[in-house]
């Protein structure tokens, strides 16, 4: 982006302002500079932290694009410089730059993509749990599918986490605060570094075992026992394996 279509568009922030409230009316979207803005739902105690944005990434284009209310609040969790840009702003960049607005498409056609995988996953989810009629008695048998397998994940702040893989297929990486899609193992909180992709992975339960598979478009890779798998390839995981997930490691147990 230029600089000159820019620099007026400036907006710092303290530590701790707040940037907007849910409920607000929207017709701007920030691309921030430096700090780091949280954003988060609810109120006081019951305030829940859904991202931190960091330099580079950017957030509120829905309302910019189609001028809605804010469905979230944000608020700068440190000193932070913010770009501000509101409709007749941006409508000068894509003038003056296209490479802006492609990119603009290319990433909301992810996160469009993100979300019609969400509620896929969602419509499935929901047939598995429509009450069917109950089926015969019959003698027990051996499960066919693996025992519920698990994810441990250790760092230094907050000891051992678990994640559970309840489900046959689960989506590993982080929140996207934009369409409110979050994964069924969500690192956002342990990936301090954001190495993470929104959609990085997936592990999926298959004939008995337990596969595991890069989505398509992770950039800082995905890697069994370190080494790093091909995009898009399945590869089975066994009990004690270890997953890379860009910096995060993770113990896959059974």
């Amino acid at each position: 982006m230029a600089q000159t279509l820019l620099q007026n568009h400036i907006l710092r922030l303290a530590a701790g302002e707040r940037l907007f409230s849910a409920g607000e009316p929207g017709e701007t979207m920030y691309i921030v500079q430096s700090g780091q803005v949280r954003v988060f739902t609810g109120t006081g105690d019951n305030a829940t932290t859904l991202a931190v944005m960091g330099k580079g990434e950017f957030f509120g284009e829905m309302s910019l694009l189609e001028g809605t209310p804010r469905t979230v609040s944000a608020e700068a969790l440190e000193g932070a410089e913010l770009i501000e840009i509101n409709s007749a702003a941006f409508d000068r960049m894509v003038h003056s730059n296209v490479e802006i607005a492609v990119r603009m498409i290319r990433k909301l056609a992810v996160r469009v993509g993100e979300a019609e995988s969400r509620l896929e996953v969602l419509s499935m989810e929901a047939a598995r749990q429509r009450p069917t009629a109950p089926a015969p008695a019959e003698p027990a048998r051996p499960a066919s599918r693996p025992t519920q397998p698990r994810l441990l994940a250790e760092s230094p702040d907050r000891g051992e986490t678990v994640f559970l893989l309840t489900r046959d297929e689960v989506l590993l990486g982080r929140y996207d605060p934009v369409t409110e899609t979050q994964p069924e193992v969500d690192l956002t909180v342990l990936d301090t570094k954001k190495s993470v992709s929104r959609r990085h992975a997936r592990i999926s339960a298959s004939k008995g075992s337990w596969f595991l598979r890069e989505e398509p478009g992770a950039l800082s890779g995905t890697f069994l026992n370190g080494t790093r798998l091909v995009s898009g390839r399945p590869v089975e995981v066994h009990d004690g394996d270890v997953v890379g997930i860009g910096a995060l490691r993770l113990l896959f147990r059974l």
